[in-house]
């Protein structure tokens, strides 16, 4: 037996402590099982090349748990080391097995055979008291080592007794981290970061004393299929793929394969899920691995922002790993692979869109909200998506792109300033009698109902040229266009007068604008409306919640257009029971609160009350007059 220190200075190891280790102490499993992965891939490189003989064997990778004695143990089948190697690679941290393994064969299809996880050894410390190396080198007539270290700078190595190639790691779990002795906590730390690594990882645990060898089975998948070409796999293989990834989730939308060896190196796929509803969106559904290595879900800066909805796999090793967050958004390689993807993702809905519009069409709910999410923060991808962005009819089952809806209602839907007016309804039921409105003047209404068309109808005004968005409701249809004119009301100066006098009442939390017009005389007889800029600065300040400020204390504001061309208004002026017209026209002005949704609480119990009254007289002079 020798002793000796491991030759690094305290000031020289923490750096790369804080550098290659994690809070997260569940990762030194993650550390040790790539470091066998990576030695078992070297030596079936080696044996590829001929510079390795005999048998290969069974290459498999098993993790032991014995609770009893407080051990863990990592064993394969790889490469092994000897007292040399062990000294290099282990007591001299300066050098990583891997580094110098893609000096000796570089060009070699080392992106496939090596980790990053050289120095991922020390991990071990975090939780052991003790651990110990077991190790024989493949060379012929090498002898097997062993080594043990406590964590401090002081080691022991000695020759050993170990037949088979390979290396054996048995860390001895210290108090604090004792959790990771149970065997169902250490099998979910094993389905997460080793699930789909490519050697045969099998578990055992001392406790489950009836288990039969011969029924065991590896815990992960080998060939997950985003490592295997397109052209081999079905859909039925994709949508499989998708259930091992989230078990009982809906069958995708549709899926991205990516496969791209220059100028950087990326694998992986990405689903579109269904959303039914924008508050079932979850974000973190895509993980990030390296050569099959699981490393996290937080994939920021990775994938653009607009499509961290999205669900899925992305394996690259040109990401760079255990690197602050910073360094990451400037790295070159990560600002590549975030604008590749964001190409390939608009590629395939432009082609979807081109080739199977209907099929589109009909994804349009869960597809929609990517879109215009990518449209508001990516403005190379507004560039692609202006061809396949659609907007669904009100009431037809029918879509448009920008252009379509230009040119079927440019001839009517121009404002003033000449800019093209977008009619939209973010409620078809409630604004139903405005869209029928509109409708009868052959303007064309579009849905935008989803959380998300507050910010987008914003974003769009200001990056699509000479276009408006003007919610059905925010004002009347027969003022919206230059070429619809407004007659004048059949009522003398006097009754428009004392028409305005009788709608000269307050609603608690409404600021009233009344004007008296003289529309259609089918039209409504009294129509509300919101202007368009207060409507929406309102509606973004209750999203915002009590951040709203200014404009989220202000009362809502409403223009009441009392219409001095319809008929009812010919007898309510002629009413000579002061109490009873009273109350005619505050059913006419609530009525029309009632159709924005304005109408609630004690303004809702007394039109109720009203209401009754009203008919309860009608029903009293039928009865006189019979």
């Amino acid at each position: 037996m020798s002793k000796g220190s491991i030759r690094v200075s305290t000031e020289n190891i923490f750096p790369i402590i804080k550098k290659f280790l994690y809070s997260d102490h569940e990762i030194f499993l993650r550390e040790l099982v790539s470091n066998a992965i990576d030695a078992t891939q070297k030596l079936k490189t080696l044996f590829s090349l001929g510079e390795a003989k005999g048998e290969i064997g069974d290459l498999r990778i098993v993790i032991k748990l014995n609770a009893a004695e407080k051990t863990i143990s990592i064993s394969d089948r790889g490469i092994g080391m000897n007292a040399e190697e062990i000294d290099k690679y282990i007591n001299q941290v300066a050098l990583s097995g891997a580094e110098e393994f893609v000096k000796k064969y570089k060009g070699q299809n080392e992106h496939n055979i090596i980790g990053k996880f050289g120095l991922g050894f020390y991990s071990a410390f975090m939780v052991s008291e003790k651990v110990e190396v077991l190790s024989k080198s493949y060379r012929e007539g090498s002898k097997a080592v062993h080594w043990d270290c406590d964590g401090s700078p002081e080691f022991n190595i000695e020759e050993a007794s170990k037949q088979d190639r390979g290396t054996d790691i048995v860390l001895h779990i210290n108090e604090e981290s004792k959790e990771f002795l149970d065997g169902s906590r250490l099998k979910s730390i094993l389905s997460k970061f080793c699930k789909f690594l490519p050697i045969p990882i099998y578990f055992t645990d001392s406790a489950d004393s009836g288990e039969k060898e011969g029924e065991e089975k590896p815990i992960n998948n080998t060939s997950p299929i985003w490592i295997r070409k397109p052209s081999e796999l079905s859909k039925e293989d994709y949508e499989k793929f998708y259930q091992e990834l989230y078990p009982f989730s809906e069958t995708p939308l549709f899926w991205i394969h990516l496969n791209v060896d220059y100028p950087f190196n990326l694998t992986g796929i990405l689903y579109f899920p269904r959303i039914k509803q924008t508050y079932e969106i979850q974000k973190d559904k895509i993980q990030l691995y390296c050569n099959q290595v699981y490393v996290t879900d937080e994939v920021k800066d990775i994938v653009p922002e607009f499509l961290m909805l999205l669900h899925g796999v992305i394996d690259s090793p040109d990401i760079p790993l255990n690197v602050s967050r910073s360094y990451l958004q400037g790295d070159p390689n990560v600002k590549k692979i975030n604008n590749h993807i964001t190409k390939k993702v608009a590629d395939k809905l432009e082609e979807m869109f081109r080739n199977e519009r209907k099929e589109f069409e009909e994804k349009w709910d869960s597809l929609g909200l990517f879109v215009k999410y990518g449209m508001m923060t990516d403005d190379k991808f507004l560039e692609k998506a202006n061809k396949f962005h659609i907007m669904e009819d009100a009431e037809e089952k029918k879509f448009y792109t920008l252009e379509e809806y230009r040119n079927e209602t440019e001839a009517l839907q121009k404002n003033k300033e000449g800019k093209l007016v977008i009619l939209y309804t973010t409620n078809p039921v409630q604004q139903h009698s405005y869209i029928k409105h509109a409708q009868e003047k052959g303007y064309k209404v579009v849905r935008l109902e989803t959380l998300v068309d507050a910010g987008f109808i914003n974003q769009m005004e200001m990056k699509w040229e000479n276009v408006h968005f003007t919610r059905v409701d925010s004002e009347i249809t027969d003022n919206l266009i230059d070429k619809a004119e407004i007659t004048n009301t059949v009522l003398s100066t006097e009754e428009e007068g004392k028409l305005k006098e009788l709608f000269n009442f307050q609603v608690p939390d409404l600021h009233l604008n009344v004007e008296i017009k003289g529309l259609n005389p089918e039209s409504a007889p009294v129509i509300a409306t919101r202007p368009e800029f207060m409507r929406r600065m309102k509606d973004m300040a209750a999203l915002q919640g009590s951040m709203g400020g200014f404009y989220g204390n202000m009362p809502d504001e409403v223009n009441l257009t009392v219409n001095g061309n319809h008929p009812i208004f010919q007898q309510v002026l002629k009413e000579a029971d002061n109490d009873k017209q009273s109350k005619i026209v505050h059913n006419l002005a609530d009525l029309a609160l009632l159709s924005q949704g304005l109408l609630k609480g004690n303004q809702l119990t007394d039109f109720i009350g009203r209401s009754i009254d009203l008919l309860e007289g009608s029903k009293g002079k039928i009865i006189l007059e019979a």
